[in-house]
C-alpha cells in the first residue's frame, strides 16, 4: 500500500495524523504543506469532495493508493486498521465505542474552540498583512464557502465575544474531563493508549499557553501532557517542526457548532 501524508505543523489534526502514522509503523512519504497559507487547497496535492468539504477545516490529507482522505480521527482509524503493529484502537466493541465517543467530544466541542482561540492569538496578524488582491488569490481555490468565510473573518479580526467566551469554557471543561479520567492514577485516558490520547493532546497541548488558568492546579492533565510529549511517536512528530513553537501554528478548524 502506497501512502503519502500531506501535513501541516505538528499541532492540531496534523499532529494526530503524524503520531498515528508513527505509532502504527506505516511507511509513508511525508509532504509538508503550510495550512496557514491554505496550501491544502492548492495543486500540490490531489483533491476530492471529502478533502475539499472536510468538516475538520484545514487539516492533513492522507493519500492511500491514490485515494485522498481527510479528518484526523478517521485517518488514525484507517492507519490502525491497516496494520498489525502497535494498534491504537481497541478491538473490543464497547471499548471502541468508548474511544469514538470520546473522540467525538473532542472533534465537535474541543477542536472548534481550540482552533478559534488559536487563530485569534496567532494567525490574524499574519493574514492582515495581505493585500486584498493577494488574499483573494489565496482564497480562490477553497470550495467550501463556510470555510472561506472563516478565513475572511480571521483576516478582518472578526471574533465574536460570545464565541470567545464559549470557546474558553469548552477548553476549561475539556481540562476537567481529562482530569476526571486521570483521577484514578491511570497513565492514559481510557486505560490503554489510543487515538483518544492523540486527538486530545493534539488540540489541548497548544491551549496551555493561551488558556493558562484552565490548567492551573490540574496535576493529572499536566502530568499526562508531559507523558504524551515524551511518547516516541509524538516526539518524532514534534521533531518535524520548522518553527520553535509548533503549538502556536493554527489554521481554521471545525466550525463552532450551533447547538452548544
Amino acid at each position: 500500500m502506497a501512502l503519502v501524508l500531506y501535513h501541516g505543523a505538528p499541532n492540531g489534526p496534523s499532529l494526530t495524523a503524524l503520531a498515528a502514522l508513527f505509532e502504527t509503523g506505516h511507511d509513508a512519504e511525508l509532504r509538508p504543506i503550510d495550512l496557514t497559507m491554505a496550501e491544502r487547497h492548492s495543486d500540490k496535492l490531489p483533491h476530492n469532495t471529502e478533502t475539499e468539504m472536510s468538516i475538520e477545516g484545514e487539516g492533513p490529507v492522507l493519500v492511500a493508493d491514490g485515494e485522498p482522505m481527510a479528518d484526523s480521527v478517521f485517518l488514525a482509524c484507517y492507519l490502525n486498521d491497516t496494520t498489525q503493529t502497535s494498534p491504537i484502537a481497541p478491538t473490543d466493541a464497547f471499548a471502541r465505542w468508548e474511544m469514538m465517543t470520546w473522540c467525538r467530544q473532542i472533534i465537535e466541542r474541543v477542536a472548534p474552540a481550540a482552533a478559534y482561540l488559536g487563530v485569534k492569538a496567532h494567525l490574524g496578524g499574519k493574514l492582515s498583512s495581505f493585500s486584498d488582491a493577494a488574499f483573494e488569490k489565496l482564497m480562490a481555490p477553497i470550495k467550501s464557502e463556510d470555510l472561506k468565510a472563516r478565513w475572511n473573518d480571521i483576516r478582518e479580526g472578526v471574533f465574536d465575544d460570545e464565541k470567545i467566551s464559549d470557546s474558553k469554557a469548552k477548553i476549561k471543561a475539556a481540562v476537567e474531563m481529562v482530569e476526571a479520567k486521570l483521577g484514578d492514577g491511570r497513565d492514559w485516558l481510557l486505560g490503554e493508549f489510543s487515538i483518544a490520547d492523540l486527538e486530545t493532546y493534539a488540540w489541548l497541548a497548544g491551549m496551555r499557553d493561551i488558556e493558562l488558568a484552565a490548567f492551573e492546579g490540574a496535576t493529572g492533565i499536566n502530568g499526562w501532557l508531559g507523558r504524551m510529549k515524551a511518547r516516541p511517536s509524538v516526539a518524532r512528530a514534534l521533531s518535524l517542526a520548522t518553527t520553535p513553537a509548533p503549538q502556536e501554528v493554527w489554521a481554521p478548524g471545525p466550525e463552532i457548532n450551533r447547538w452548544g
